[in-house]
């Protein structure tokens, strides 16, 4: 993200002189990038937290899972903390008030993050849980957008778990 931010301003400097230099946008631009940034960490909250409650039996070591959990907000997307964490480099982007970041990086960012996930992630999920983890992507989407399941993930309400 650093590297893109740099590249991005480079860029805005010689597309975009007249947006990158308006203080207004820049206000605008950072007060949308906080908020989006409130979601995100909200969402790694609320996942981590479910996480860290159901996903555990026994000792396992801090921020792994041995155990596929099914409830909750993972009832209803199969990566809820993948899809809050998609936003990250969107807030980064109107933090740094950058039209090139928003409007080409991020899009570029996001297709390598939707990559990894699909080709990656899901792969390492199929060979811890095998079966069951087979069996819920059948059942449960890659992502949601529902708007029961973005309040659960989205919301500061935890009564969720």
């Amino acid at each position: 993200m650093l590297g893109g931010g740099a590249l991005s301003i480079w860029l805005d400097l010689r597309l975009f002189p007249r947006i990158f230099q308006n203080i207004y946008f820049h206000i605008l631009a950072f007060l949308f990038g906080i908020i989006i940034l409130r979601f995100v960490m909200q969402a790694s909250r609320n996942t981590g937290k479910m996480l860290a409650k159901f996903g555990r039996e026994g000792k396992v070591k801090r921020l792994d899972t041995n155990k596929l959990v099914t409830t909750g907000i993972y009832a209803c997307m199969r990566h809820p903390m993948h899809f809050g964490l998609l936003f990250f480099p969107l807030a980064f982007a109107f933090i740094l008030g950058s039209p090139t970041f928003i409007l080409i990086i991020y899009p570029i960012e996001l297709i390598i993050m939707l990559l990894l996930i699909k080709f990656a992630e899901e792969p390492e999920a199929i060979r811890k849980f095998g079966d069951e983890y087979k069996d819920y992507m059948k059942q449960v989407p890659f992502f949601s957008f529902n708007i029961e399941c973005l309040k659960k993930l989205f919301g500061k309400n935890t009564k969720h778990f």
